[in-house]
């Protein structure tokens, strides 16, 4: 059956996306403005123009300035952050500082983000600390049961729990701060893995308080690729290193703390995702006229409104309240289409969805079973996601 081709926002024109695609699934890898990108442009001229003058006499200066923009972006204070390349990054930072036991506990769910998985169990392997997972119900009704689930789990041996903000497969916007205060009652730190949460979410990282926040800026940020943060507590900073030790374990700067110094200069590399992360906040932050606030809740009403329409169209059932999406949704493939045969990757179903249909989907095995996750940002259009209905409604779940 051959399906209308869907309108496009008039937003789409500011990327680079291709025409010839749907692209539904901006939470994997993000897409990054074609303005961000030219400044991004501008400053590697500059820096092959006179590499010794933009890499050892202003380099500094400018990482003050777009950090400084990210630290009021997020509700932290500068000197408690640094940049790294990504969430996965600051994950194995933090996870690869800390001083395990044999007989300690680290825990974590299963929600968990396959990466940020490997590093604990490697952390696990090398130090004999024990990795508890702790099983969270998926569907679920209510956001209390993610709670119930890791307090659950913790015990007088639990060192730290390593919690999404935003789960990556699900699609489920965790209560941070909740479980945050919750441990931390019980003497248990926090990491967070906020891959997901900058520019989903409002954030205010001091208030949460957690010892370790993670988080892209290559999302729904749109910074380029290669921009991402940790932010640490102050008491939490000693020991704490950059994955590549380099001139700043011994490098003094009157008005850089000792964790900046660690972690700001690894060697050479190409720090402009690093620089245009604050062109990219600011561009997006003017794109509507209520800024992020306006940015935060158009996201949102669009992937609930979807939802919605393709839980009807479908007949599905969403598998969370509204409460717990923010700007990316997962819902059950209908009827057949949800067997699962084997774990062939490419998935056949995303690859009929791309190859025949132009659709550019996230397509997930979680518990026996094939899911969807769908994004929302300023490049959708509803018709998009109708689109997507009609697809696979009509077509994929018939044929």
């Amino acid at each position: 059956m051959r399906h209308r081709w869907p309108t496009f926002s008039a937003a789409k024109k500011h990327w680079h996306l291709s025409e010839e695609i749907v692209f539904l699934n901006h939470g994997s890898f993000g897409a990054c403005p074609r303005v961000v990108l030219e400044a991004q442009s501008r400053l590697r001229q500059e820096m092959e123009a006179a590499p010794v003058q933009f890499l050892a006499r202003t380099h500094d200066g400018r990482l003050d300035e777009a950090r400084n923009s990210l630290a009021e972006f997020l509700g932290m204070n500068p000197e408690n952050l640094v940049f790294v390349t990504n969430a996965t990054t600051g994950v194995n930072a933090a996870l690869r500082s800390l001083d395990f036991q044999p007989g300690d506990e680290i825990l974590t769910t299963d929600h968990d983000y396959n990466a940020c998985r490997n590093v604990l169990i490697e952390v696990a392997r090398r130090t004999g600390a024990k990795l508890v997972v702790a099983v969270v119900p998926f569907p679920l009704e209510h956001s209390q049961q993610v709670v119930d689930a890791i307090l659950a789990a913790v015990t007088p041996r639990t060192r730290l729990a390593m919690i999404d903000h935003v789960t990556s497969n699900s699609a489920m916007v965790f209560p941070v701060e909740q479980i945050v205060r919750e441990l931390d009652a019980r003497g248990v730190d926090t990491l967070i893995d906020g891959a997901h949460a900058p520019g989903m979410l409002p954030l205010d990282l001091n208030a949460l308080g957690a010892a370790y926040y993670t988080g892209n800026l290559h999302k729904w940020t749109c910074a380029p690729k290669g921009a991402a943060f940790l932010a640490v507590r102050p008491d939490k900073q000693d020991g704490i290193q950059p994955p590549v030790i380099s001139h700043g374990n011994n490098r003094v700067r009157a008005d850089h703390t000792p964790f900046q110094n660690r972690f700001d200069w690894a060697g050479t590399h190409d720090p402009t995702a690093w620089l245009c992360s604050a062109d990219s906040i600011r561009w997006l932050g003017e794109f509507l006229p209520g800024g992020w606030p306006e940015i935060h809740q158009h996201h949102h009403t669009m992937v609930i409104n979807a939802r919605r329409m393709l839980c009807d169209q479908l007949e599905i059932t969403a598998p969370c309240p509204e409460n717990m999406i923010g700007s990316i949704a997962t819902l059950p493939m209908p009827g057949r289409l949800a067997s699962v045969d084997d774990d062939r990757t490419p998935d056949p179903v995303y690859q009929r969805l791309l190859s025949e249909f132009g659709i550019e989907l996230h397509v997930i095995h979680i518990n026996g079973r094939r899911w969807f996750r769908i994004s929302a940002h300023l490049h959708n259009s509803p018709d998009e996601y109708r689109y997507l209905a009609d697809v696979i409604g009509k077509t994929l779940a018939t044929s």
